[in-house]
């Protein structure tokens, strides 16, 4: 049977998704059919699909170890939009192909939140790719011919959601800025990217000094995106503190004392 046979019209949304799902059988007994059952079919077969592909979607996020938004202090940051960051959680941007971009001094969260908002992202179904933004551009930068810097480009262009954490912590040369605007420019309005730097865009020609492509770069970053910025002390700062106070008050024990 050919997809363009089962082609549904404007008006049937619950046809057309499950053309998207290939469900070819019940599309050809659609018209039998209740519709809840319909309905209830295609949401088994999407839940079963993402479940089984979890487990790889997972090794190719690269996601590692985070800790999760229940263990975030909201009360820490001096200033936080708690209500856009639990908005981002939920997805809706993607839907739209927007970009996210967290802004902020170093240890305020910023890479905690793109980690779980990234990890929704494999709940609900999507590829995902979480990458420090100097691996990123390393990687890209190390490709010995231009076909296989294309073939590696797939790598970062390809999935559903995108994150290039801790970008300006580093400053690079013109080659890096070229290459981070080849990544942007290809997933621009198509697919979501989330970026977390603790430079304001004023300050990104301090990132890639003398590179052309800066103006355009943040023009194509910010065209369609949400900004959240993070205002405050290091959260991890305090945390450091907080552990040097316990060991300072935490009396040796005396020779000859069993441990």
């Amino acid at each position: 049977m050919r997809d363009d046979d089962l082609r549904p019209g404007p008006t049937d949304p619950d046809r057309e998704h499950a053309r998207r799902l290939r469900l070819w059988g019940l599309l050809a007994v659609w018209d039998e059919m209740d519709p809840t059952l319909r309905r209830r079919l295609c949401d088994l077969h999407q839940s079963t699909t993402r479940d089984r592909s979890m487990p790889s979607r997972l090794a190719m996020s690269q996601l590692g170890r985070f800790k999760t938004m229940a263990d975030f202090d909201w009360g820490w940051p001096a200033t936080i939009d708690r209500d856009g960051i639990e908005e981002m959680l939920r997805l809706g941007f993607m839907n739209e192909a927007a970009n996210l971009i967290l802004v902020g001094p170093n240890g305020v969260g910023k890479s905690m939140i793109a980690h779980n908002i990234a990890y929704q992202a494999l709940v609900a179904g999507h590829t995902v790719r979480f990458v420090k933004a100097g691996t990123m551009l390393e990687d890209l930068a190390a490709q010995d011919s231009a076909a296989a810097r294309r073939q590696r480009l797939k790598q970062y262009t390809r999935p559903k959601l995108l994150a290039i954490d801790e970008l300006g912590y580093l400053s690079y040369d013109n080659r890096y800025a070229d290459l981070l605007f080849e990544v942007i420019e290809a997933r621009h309005r198509k697919r979501s990217t989330i970026v977390t730097t603790n430079r304001p865009f004023s300050q990104w020609g301090e990132v890639f000094p003398n590179a052309a492509c800066v103006v355009t770069l943040v023009d194509r970053l910010t065209n369609y995106s949400d900004v959240a910025e993070i205002h405050g002390p290091s959260y991890r700062l305090k945390e450091a503190e907080e552990r040097r106070a316990g060991k300072s008050t935490t009396t040796p024990p005396q020779k000859g004392t069993p441990r």
